[in-house]
C-alpha cells in the first residue's frame, strides 16, 4: 500500500495529519476511540503482517517529515512543535514494533481483544444505519481474534513469550465476556436492536462469541502451558524503551524511583495527620480507611453511584466556570458510565467524537460491588472527568483548528495526560474542593497509589533494592508478589483491584509510572511561569496549557514554563 504520495512539499503540520489520516485507514478501531466521523468501518486483523504495514507507515512518515523539516518556515513555532512531537512519537513506535513488542502483548487493559470489544461502547447506536455499521463490525471480530492469535504464536516462535500472569488475567476477562447476560457481552450488546436488524445482528454476536471462546481455550491450552516459568517483568532494556514510549523522555529511571520513594515518605506523613481527624486513635492511615469503608459516606447501587458521580462533574463544572477556567459548549459536556463486565477494575475516561456528537464519558467498574465509600470515589472523579482528562481532551479537539488533528488525537503522549490528570485533582485540593476529612484522605490514598507505582513498576521491572529508609523489608529486592503486598499494605483499595493493577504494571511496563511525573512536570512548568511574570494569572495559565497539544515530558516543561 502506498501512503503520502502527494506530500513532497508539505509542511510538518501537513505531514503529521496525512499521517493520521492513514493510519486510521489502517485502523479503524483507533478511528472510533479517537471519535473520527466514519471509522466505522471494516476492522484490522492485528496480525504481524497488518503490524508491519502500521509500522511501514511510520517509516515512509519520518521521512516525509526529513523532507519537510527542510522547508522554509518549519522551524517556526507551531510547526516546530508538531514535528518534533511525530518524529518522537513515531520513533518510540518503531522501536517498540521492531523488537517484537507487538508479538507479545498479552495483558488485562491493552490488546486487540479489548479494544474491539469496548469500540462496541463507543459507537452509536441509534438509527438503522448505526447498527448496521455495528453489523458489519461485529462480523469482523473473528479476524480480530485470529489475527491476535496469530501475533501471539508468531512471537513464542521467536520466543517472545507474554508473560503468565497477565495471560492467566486475560484468560478470566475472556470468561467473564463469555458469562456476561444471555449467551454472553456480545449477545446482550445487540439485544437492542431493532426487530428489522435482530437476526443478522445475533448471529454476527453468536460468530464474534464463538472467536472470544476459541482465543480463550488456546490461550488457556496452548499459551498458557507456553508461557509458563517465563518472566512476568522485563528488565532495563524493555523497560527503558516501553518507558520512553508511555513518557516522551529518556528518564534517569533510578532518580525517578527515588523521587517515588520522596513522595512516599512525604504523603505517608500527610495521610498519618488526615487520618487522626477521623479516627484519632488509628494505627495507621489504613485503618482510618477501613473505617471508612464501612462507617463513612457510602452510596449504594451501581446506578445511584452513577448518578452521584454525574451530579460531582456537574457540580465541578459550575464551580469552576469562570473563576478558574473558561468552560463552554462541549467542555461543559461529559457523561458518566457504568463499564462494561469483565472491564479492568480500575475507573477509564474515553473522549469525545471530533464532531462532539459523542460527548466524553467517564466509566465506572461495578463487578458485582454493591456498595460505593464516597473517599475512593472523588478525587478519582476529578482525574477522570473535570478539571482532568474530560477537560483536557476535550480542549486539545476545541483547538485541533489552530494546531493539528494529530496533536489533539493521535498523538497524545500518556505521562503528559496522566499527568495533568493528577495535576488536576491537586488542583481541586488547592482550591479547597477536598476539606473534607473523607475525602481528602482518600484523594491522598489516591496521590499515594500513583507513588507507589513509581516505586514498585520501577523497582520490580529492574529488580531494584528497596532502600534502607524504607519501612518495608529494607535491602530486599522487588518481585511482584513484594510489589502486591506492599501495594495491600499501604492502599485503602480492595485486594481484587490491587490484583489487577499488579497486572497492569507488569504487562504496561512504564505507563503506570507516568502519572507522579507527569504531574511533576506540570507542577515544575506552572512554578517557572509564575517565577517569571510579576502577576500570574492561573486561569489564562491553565487554559492556554491545555490548548498546547501533547507533548512529551521532553518538551512539556519548556513549553509551560515559557506561557
Amino acid at each position: 500500500m502506498c501512503f503520502m504520495s502527494d506530500t513532497h512539499s508539505a509542511s510538518p503540520r501537513q505531514v503529521a495529519d496525512n499521517y493520521l489520516d492513514d493510519f486510521i485507514s489502517l485502523d479503524p478501531v483507533s478511528g472510533v476511540f479517537l471519535g473520527i466521523e466514519g471509522s466505522e468501518a471494516r476492522l484490522p486483523d492485528f496480525s504481524p503482517a497488518w503490524q508491519e504495514s502500521v509500522a511501514g507507515l511510520a517509516r515512509t512518515t519520518l521521512r516525509t517529515l526529513a523532507e519537510a523539516e527542510r522547508l522554509p518556515g518549519a522551524d517556526a513555532g507551531e510547526e516546530r512543535r508538531c514535528g518534533r512531537l511525530l518524529r518522537e512519537r513515531l520513533t518510540a513506535e518503531l522501536a517498540v514494533h521492531d523488537t517484537g513488542e507487538g508479538l507479545r502483548a498479552v495483558s488485562n487493559m491493552d490488546t486487540p481483544a479489548h479494544n474491539a470489544r469496548e469500540m462496541f461502547t463507543l459507537v452509536p447506536t441509534e438509527t438503522d444505519e448505526d447498527w448496521a455499521a455495528v453489523d458489519r463490525m461485529m462480523r469482523d471480530v473473528p479476524g480480530v481474534m485470529a489475527g491476535y492469535q496469530e501475533s501471539l504464536t508468531l512471537g513464542l516462535a521467536k520466543e517472545l513469550p507474554g508473560g503468565p500472569r497477565s495471560t492467566a488475567a486475560l484468560i478470566g476477562q475472556l470468561d467473564d465476556w463469555l458469562a456476561d447476560g444471555d449467551g454472553g457481552w456480545f449477545h446482550t450488546f445487540v439485544a437492542g436492536a431493532p426487530d428489522v436488524r435482530r437476526s443478522a445482528l445475533s448471529a454476527s454476536a453468536a460468530g464474534a462469541t464463538e472467536s472470544v471462546a476459541s482465543l480463550r481455550d488456546w490461550l488457556r491450552d496452548s499459551y498458557a502451558p507456553a508461557v509458563e516459568g517465563a518472566p512476568d517483568t522485563v528488565g532495563r532494556e524493555r523497560y527503558a524503551r516501553w518507558s520512553r514510549y508511555f513518557n516522551g523522555t529518556d528518564l534517569d529511571l533510578d532518580e525517578a524511583y527515588a523521587y517515588g520513594w520522596s513522595e512516599y515518605h512525604r504523603l505517608l506523613a500527610e495521610m498519618t495527620a488526615e487520618a487522626r481527624r477521623i479516627l484519632p486513635d488509628a494505627a495507621s492511615p489504613w485503618e482510618a480507611l477501613a473505617h471508612l469503608d464501612t462507617a463513612g459516606t457510602r452510596l449504594t447501587g451501581a446506578e445511584a453511584t452513577r448518578e452521584w458521580l454525574q451530579n460531582l462533574m456537574d457540580e465541578a463544572i459550575e464551580t469552576l466556570d469562570g473563576p478558574h477556567f473558561d468552560l463552554s459548549g462541549p467542555l461543559r459536556r461529559v457523561e458518566s458510565r457504568i463499564a462494561p463486565a469483565g472491564s479492568a477494575a480500575a475507573p477509564y475516561y474515553t473522549g469525545p467524537s471530533e464532531d462532539f456528537s459523542r460527548p466524553g464519558r467517564t466509566w465506572l467498574p461495578v463487578d458485582g460491588t454493591e456498595h460505593f465509600p464516597v473517599h475512593s470515589l472523588v478525587s478519582t472523579w476529578y482525574h477522570e472527568g473535570v478539571p482532568g482528562h474530560h477537560l483536557q481532551t476535550t480542549q486539545w479537539m476545541l483547538v485541533a483548528d489552530r494546531l493539528t488533528r494529530y496533536q489533539s488525537t493521535l498523538g497524545w503522549v500518556s505521562a503528559n495526560c496522566e499527568g495533568w490528570a493528577l495535576y488536576a485533582e491537586r488542583l481541586m485540593d488547592e482550591l479547597g474542593f477536598l476539606s473534607d476529612p473523607e475525602r481528602r484522605i482518600g484523594y491522598l490514598d489516591a496521590q499515594m497509589m500513583r507513588a507507589m507505582r513509581v516505586i514498585v513498576d520501577i523497582g520490580m521491572h529492574l529488580g531494584l533494592e528497596i532502600p534502607a529508609h524504607s519501612p518495608y523489608r529494607p535491602g530486599e529486592r522487588w518481585t511482584p508478589e513484594l510489589a502486591l503486598e506492599f501495594m495491600g499494605r499501604h492502599s485503602g483499595r480492595p485486594a481484587e483491584y490491587l490484583r489487577s493493577e499488579l497486572v497492569r504494571y507488569l504487562s504496561t511496563p512504564g505507563q503506570a509510572i507516568g502519572y507522579k511525573l507527569g504531574e511533576r512536570a506540570w507542577l515544575l512548568g506552572r512554578e517557572r511561569a509564575r517565577a517569571a511574570h510579576g502577576a500570574f494569572d492561573a486561569k489564562a495559565w491553565h487554559m492556554a496549557a491545555l490548548s498546547q497539544g501533547s507533548l512529551g515530558l521532553d518538551d512539556l516543561v519548556v513549553e509551560l514554563s515559557a506561557l
